[in-house]
């Protein structure tokens, strides 16, 4: 096994079990590791630290996997680790309501770089590391024996793939072709999710309990789903009573999807309004039109990939949340997110401030909202809590 010793001074953050070495704190390796082969980190005194994916092509050149050395990091080992994260869920899906989760997230899962997630009978995974393309076959093995799968689709097209030299993908890896429409249940909502096509993975399963906790809000109200995608805040809104849900998104896709959605549970499709537009683009239309809600919902994509792009992804934020608030009625409600791990909660309630100052409204924040236990958050790792949003009364 080849070796890969650490610059004076930064074994630190190996020592408190954080999962990435950076190339920079490399001071030499001892051979030429292929990209994704398991490499032995040593300290700068050459005392073992722990066991890693090496990857010259990223600027995360290690991403560790093990601190005991006396511990292989074979097939086993990651048989294992499947096993683990996949009983960790068992709880989520015993009660029938919910047959979609996230099986396996990344870090989180001691799996750095793969993520599976489950939708009714039917696995899709995204491999973001060279190091975990080479275990996939082991991992789809220990997947298809422990939950015997009818198909395990490769999500593999985001773009920091490339940053590990590696290609996009966008196939089927075990099973059958999946349906056009895969029917899942969360909450007790139908879905109809298109796993070859869609977003990610498919469905986005962090919003899970937010979804139902902001829907108790909604009996006779008007609601405003903005970036709704197929329907998540929408479908538990109807369900629980809404007078009336406005969903705007960008992609045809999407509002087909959630159109179907609704039929699926049998909706009053009078009730439902679905708008394919860009957000910001349609807010500023209602704000000319006089449009007034009860409840926004403000759910955009990453704005913030990194901190590098913090201050940009802030301004960002700040409008369209003054926009968002903007809309509402004397009293009403924002539900608002950010997806962009590198924005905290701290600076997210400072940017909402400066929307409110901006928009001329008096905020409260009621509630907090965080990702499910689906996505947990590893105490040596905190960028893996990404999710976080904010119930804000607005006056």
């Amino acid at each position: 096994m080849i070796d890969v010793v650490l610059k004076k001074g930064k074994e630190k953050a190996v020592l408190h079990k954080h999962p990435w070495v950076f190339s920079g704190a490399i001071d030499k390796v001892q051979g030429k590791p292929a990209n994704g082969e398991i490499i032995r980190l040593l300290s700068s005194q050459s005392a073992f630290l722990a066991y890693g994916f090496y990857n010259d092509q990223s600027r995360v050149a290690v991403r560790l996997l093990e601190w005991e050395e006396s511990i292989a990091v074979d097939a086993e080992w990651f048989r294992q680790k499947v096993r683990t994260a996949v009983a960790g869920r068992a709880h989520i899906l015993a009660d029938g309501d919910t047959d979609t989760c996230r099986l396996i997230f990344s870090e989180s899962d001691y799996l750095p770089g793969l993520i599976v997630d489950k939708y009714a009978g039917h696995l899709a995974v995204q491999v973001l590391t060279s190091g975990m393309q080479n275990a996939m076959p082991v991992i789809i093995e220990e997947l298809n024996a422990l939950l015997s799968p009818l198909s395990i689709f490769d999500k593999s097209d985001a773009t920091s793939r490339a940053h590990e030299g590696l290609e996009t993908t966008n196939a089927l890896l075990a099973g059958t072709e999946p349906p056009e429409l895969v029917m899942v249940k969360e909450n007790g909502i139908t879905y109809g999710i298109n796993i070859a096509e869609g977003q990610k993975s498919g469905f986005y399963c962090d919003q899970r309990y937010n979804r139902k906790l902001l829907a108790s809000y909604a009996k006779g109200k008007k609601v405003l789903d903005c970036f709704s995608y197929t329907g998540g805040f929408t479908l538990n809104s109807l369900r629980e009573g809404a007078a009336s849900v406005t969903s705007v998104d960008s992609s045809a896709l999407a509002i087909e999807t959630l159109t179907e959605n609704i039929r699926l549970n049998g909706f009053e499709a009078s009730a439902h309004n679905a708008i394919k537009s860009d957000v910001n683009a349609q807010l500023r239309k209602f704000r000319e039109e006089g449009e007034k809600f009860d409840i926004i919902v403000l759910d955009p994509p990453k704005y913030a990939p990194s901190r590098s792009a913090l201050d940009r992804a802030s301004r960002a934020y700040k409008d369209l949340n003054r926009l968002g608030m903007q809309l509402l009625n004397s009293g009403g409600l924002l539900a608002t997110y950010s997806c962009s791990g590198a924005m905290d909660m701290e600076t997210f309630k400072q940017v909402l401030a400066w929307a409110a100052l901006d928009a001329g409204k008096q905020v409260q924040f009621i509630y907090q909202f965080h990702q499910p236990e689906d996505h947990p958050v590893r105490a040596s790792f905190p960028e893996g809590e990404y999710l976080k949003g904010l119930l804000c009364r607005v006056w």
